[in-house]
């Protein structure tokens, strides 16, 4: 088919990619998977409608600056330097362990071409996890809070700072001596100085200058990108690592939320043409490549168990703990896709190795879809043998040394602790103090436990799903039994179930238990509840008088109130 010229290219791709994305999202597949496929359908491997891709590759590396200014905006800086001891030693196990276990692995197996150059991208691509995928999967299922979550969340941002590292130093790959890295380093560290003072001294002044015109806002920041851009271009170094050290500079400023906001359109579309152009270059599938993509697959997952699991394993956070972010972090990045495209365009790649990558992120991406959606029930699984190879969860280790002055069982036994029952906690200490040696909980989050045992609160280290663990905690004893842990969180169960068991297992205690729906909350009166909590009662009756406050101008004085009040709370979950 004759080339139709640079517009009928971009149009075909987006059109073709507008309607794989259709489908995938019908099949609820990552968006990422379907820009591909559309590549690979126009492009030379599949109906060969666009047999060169250079003129849409050119448009797409907009995309690519585009999205590394976007993730720079979103690295947020003080969050890394408040990063707990669990996430930092984790991250750095997972990246240098990963990265050191990938150049051996891939070094001996020598699958592709390219020895010592090629295993370095395969390992450095396959240290790195998918921040789109995850961040997404994990707030549809309401995780992005949960212990498992923020450690997901930690290794992610300190994953992209690592990213940033090998961009600085992937010009000199093809001669690793000394004096040439020591350069690209020394010219990364010019950059980021440059950035950083006028990030500190010049940007500030003028963004305040045009604050109260959002397009001026959005044109200055894409102005500071480029800048940067052709600043790192002049250094030798990539644009595309320009751009994210642009969006890091950005990032502590007021403005970021409202710049990524607007950048965020033409990046996705410009973003659509990078991933439909990396489809349009990934070879043909052979039984070769597609094997070397399940091998590249198979040791992204077991290097994740490995360098993941183990150390939050030996800082003693359990086997849910442990597990669940290895299972989150699961897949080939997007950064991986950029890494080896850039690898592939200055030469040190051969196509072969972009398709093995490209070939496993389609595979993981949807693999890992399931995996996240049922990383509760995979640990579930997973336990057991963990226990008969040796490697005891949490509860044994309470179970053969119990907490000699703590009771077997309270009056009142709460079951899961979260926001709300952290908050429940700080109430009580304020109104009800004597209530607070009346309780006990139940729960299976290693850092709660501490907390709440540092508090003189007894807890048992289980897990609420399992009837067994309910026993275990003396709930047939217990007066009134708590849970304040939605249907959306509840893990291997569900309130209806939990009220029936627990009912089964104690006949006269008082149940109260929490409902986001109203038929939800009439079902669980059915099934035995004595007392059923609907939050969003509890909030509209608070905000009917914030709002009547505000009629009558005192909104002010309330504020005070609040203020005062949420600074003086030291809740356990803050």
């Amino acid at each position: 088919m004759e080339n139709p010229g640079l517009i009928s290219e971009v149009a075909l791709c987006i059109v073709v990619a507008w309607l794989l994305a259709l489908a995938a999202r019908l099949i609820r597949q990552p968006l990422i998977i379907a820009y591909l496929a559309a590549g690979l359908l126009v492009g030379p491997v599949g109906l060969g409608w666009i047999n060169s891709a250079e003129s849409i590759s050119r448009i797409s590396e907009l995309g690519l600056i585009f999205l590394l200014f976007m993730i720079g905006l979103e690295i947020d800086l003080k969050k890394i330097l408040r990063a707990g001891r669990a996430i930092l030693l984790t991250s750095l196990a997972q990246m240098l362990g990963g990265t050191l276990l990938g150049f051996v692995f891939f070094k001996v197996l020598n699958p592709l071409p390219g020895g010592g150059l090629t295993a370095i991208y395969l390992a450095v691509s396959a240290a790195l996890s998918s921040t789109v995928i995850i961040v997404k999967l994990l707030y549809d299922k309401g995780e992005l809070d949960t212990l498992g979550g923020r450690i997901t969340l930690g290794v992610l941002v300190l994953q992209d700072l690592f990213a940033i590292l090998f961009l600085a130093i992937q010009p000199s790959l093809t001669a690793p001596a000394a004096g040439p890295m020591l350069g690209s380093l020394f010219r990364v560290v010019v950059l980021v100085a440059s950035t950083l003072v006028a990030s500190r001294y010049v940007l500030p002044a003028l963004f305040r200058a045009v604050a109260r015109q959002p397009e001026l806002v959005l044109v200055g920041a894409l102005a500071w990108c480029f800048l940067v851009c052709g600043l790192a271009q002049q250094l030798n170094l990539s644009r595309e690592m320009g751009a994210l050290i642009a969006g890091v500079a950005l990032s502590t400023f007021p403005y970021a939320l409202d710049v990524a906001a607007r950048v965020t359109t033409l990046r996705d579309f410009f973003l659509t043409l990078f991933f439909v152009g990396l489809g349009m270059s990934i070879p043909r599938p052979t039984a070769a490549l597609l094997i070397g993509a399940g091998v590249y697959s198979l040791f992204l997952v077991a290097s994740r168990f490995l360098t993941v699991f183990t150390p939050l394993y030996a800082m003693r956070l359990g086997h849910r703990t442990s597990l669940v972010p290895s299972i989150n972090l699961c897949q080939v990045s997007e950064f991986s896709l950029v890494i080896v495209s850039l690898g592939a365009g200055a030469g040190h790649l051969s196509p072969a190795v972009t398709g093995v990558v490209a070939y496993a992120f389609v595979l993981l991406a949807v693999a890992s879809s399931y995996a996240i959606g049922r990383n509760d029930a995979l640990v579930r699984w997973l336990s057991p043998g963990l226990r008969r190879c040796g490697l005891p969860d949490l509860d044994a280790a309470a179970a053969a040394a119990p907490d000699p002055g703590a009771p077997a069982a309270r009056p009142i036994q709460m079951l899961g602790f979260f926001w709300t029952a952290s908050s429940l906690l700080e109430e009580l200490g304020q109104s009800a103090p004597e209530l607070l040696r009346e309780i006990s909980v139940l729960d299976f989050n290693p850092e709660v436990n501490t907390e709440l045992r540092r508090r003189g609160i007894p807890v048992l280290y289980g897990d609420i799903s399992q009837r067994d663990t309910l026993r275990h905690s003396g709930i047939e004893r217990a007066a009134i039994v708590l849970c304040t842990i939605p249907n959306s969180l509840l893990k291997g169960t569900t309130a209806t179930r939990l009220v029936r068991e627990i009912r089964e297992l104690n006949a006269g205690a008082q149940i109260i238990v929490t409902a986001q729906h109203f038929a939800e909350a009439r079902g669980l009166y059915q099934a035995g509840a004595d007392y059923v909590l609907v939050p969003r009662l509890i909030e509209a009756r608070e905000l009917s008088a914030v709002l009547q406050a505000a009629r009558h101008g005192s909104l002010s004085e309330l504020r005070r109130q609040s203020e005062g009040a949420l600074a003086a709370r030291r809740e356990v979950l803050r």
